[in-house]
């Protein structure tokens, strides 16, 4: 076993690596930790190595669907960080080394489309949940190691130590920023901050009602809080979730299951007198949509849903009341922003200390296979985790208790995990061992910008073929 980046010639001719990956077989069935082959980059593409993974509801939606788009065997994850281990031929906007963010959302920066600032819907790799390269129908770069084809998903299959994706799918981003903090903005963060920020464009002084407080609500009330607005009113069915989301910039708290006979619409109105400015359905779910728009303001509110609703799902509005109103439905795939573009601005606005993004990281796990028979989380409010158990993953729903966040995931080989702490010296990140009782030992620390690569022995192995 050699580290997964090659030598000498291969930089011109990047051979097959053999590495690790947690393949979801069937739907809803633990996710099988096994080797794989994932072959070299073909021309715009590029092949990377995942330094660490978090996990997005959508995974889960994907793992349990049975349905198409769903297909199986399949390998998810599909908001991450990596390094570019080699490119295809016509790759000019990374090299070999550079730290990247792949996206779901492709930007090719060549279509009417992404030259526009109006859109972020990439006309020549339109956005759908497809089980092949972007560029190539019916190719995959995955296969175990009886020669079965292993699907894509999301253009990122993030589940892996190395994946390939589409140079369209890629954006490079500075090394230094801590991996477990920048991989938020692949996907999750980078969608409510930019519902709020790019899509409705939540002005100074506005009220913003947000449905449903998991980990994409409470980036839009980031976003909003960033934005300036005054009230911030959550609603979900969870009043634990009210607690986190002051953190968040949440300034109200509504529990839809306390409303006795009223509509949340008519409480939301009351409230507001008359609606809300902008409001936002991060759920997944037509009849929240409808009562969203309910009780957004009359001539100017906005509603923008996030949420990822069943395959067919229908939204039903009066056709009159559409008319009369004068109120604005939209949708935003990846907060409506342009990923080459947008995701660097986050990132700076991460460095001065703007958009916090520590916050949203609940839990750390590695991803490699130790054989420990729990590697699960508890009191983590509608939240994922992965249990670890021998050579199965398997992806947990919790009992929610607290804030529903992020579980990042380091694909580093290394007897560490990393917890982030702030100090008043500046940001620091300790490392602690995880002992065979699951208990926390603190080993040492060390400076969390510091820029360095990894040591050899918090790199993932892999085999060149």
């Amino acid at each position: 076993m050699e580290n997964g980046s090659s030598s000498g010639d291969n930089k011109s001719s990047p051979k097959p690596i053999r590495c690790k990956a947690a393949v979801c077989r069937k739907a809803g069935e633990p996710l099988v930790m096994e080797e794989i082959m994932v072959a070299p980059p073909q021309a715009y593409e590029v092949r990377i190595r995942i330094i660490c993974t978090a996990l997005c509801h959508s995974d889960v939606t994907f793992w349990k669907l049975q349905v198409p788009p769903a297909c199986f065997p399949r390998i998810l994850g599909h908001e991450a960080i990596g390094i570019v281990e080699s490119v295809g031929e016509n790759v000019k906007e990374v090299v070999e080394g550079d730290t990247v963010l792949p996206t779901f959302m492709s930007d090719c920066g060549e279509c009417v489309d992404c030259k526009s600032h109006k859109s972020n819907l990439c006309s020549k790799f339109p956005f759908k949940v497809s089980p092949w390269m972007p560029r190539y129908e019916n190719s995959s770069r995955f296969t175990d190691l009886n020669g079965q084809t292993l699907f894509h998903f999301l253009n990122v299959s993030s589940f892996s130590e190395y994946t390939v994706l589409d140079v369209a799918n890629v954006v490079k981003i500075d090394s230094s920023i801590p991996p477990s903090r920048a991989c938020l903005l692949s996907c999750g963060i980078s969608t409510g901050v930019g519902a709020a920020w790019e899509t409705a464009k939540v002005k100074q002084g506005s009220t913003v009602v947000i449905f449903g407080l998991g980990s994409i609500g409470l980036a839009v009330a980031e976003g909003a809080r960033l934005c300036g607005a005054s009230r911030i009113i959550g609603v979900d069915i969870n009043p634990a979730k009210f607690q986190v989301g002051k953190k968040f910039g949440v300034t109200e708290f509504v529990n839809s299951l306390t409303c006795e006979n009223r509509r949340v619409s008519e409480v939301i109105n009351e409230m507001t007198g008359g609606g809300a400015d902008y409001c936002f359905e991060c759920v997944g779910s037509s009849s929240l949509v409808e009562e969203a728009y309910a009780f957004c303001r009359k001539g100017w509110g906005k509603t923008i849903t996030l949420g990822v609703d069943k395959p067919g799902s229908q939204i039903c509005l009066n056709s009159s009341d559409v008319l009369h109103q004068g109120k604005i439905l939209m949708g935003s795939l990846f907060g409506g922003l342009k990923a080459k573009t947008h995701i660097p601005l986050l990132l700076k606005r991460y460095l001065n200390n703007e958009l916090e993004l520590d916050k949203f990281v609940t839990h750390e796990i590695k991803f490699e296979d130790k054989g420990t028979s729990h590697w699960g989380h508890t009191n983590v409010t509608n939240q994922y985790s992965f249990i670890n158990d021998n050579k199965r993953l398997s992806l947990k729903h919790l009992s929610p208790t607290q804030g529903p966040r992020r579980t990042t995931c380091w694909t580093e080989s290394s007897l560490f995990l990393r917890s982030f702490k702030a100090s008043s010296r500046g940001n620091k990140h300790e490392y602690y061992h995880l002992s065979k009782s699951l208990g926390w030992t603190k080993r040492r620390s060390k400076p969390l910008n510091d820029g360095r690569p990894l040591p050899a022995s918090h790199q993932s192995e892999a085999s060149i073929i």
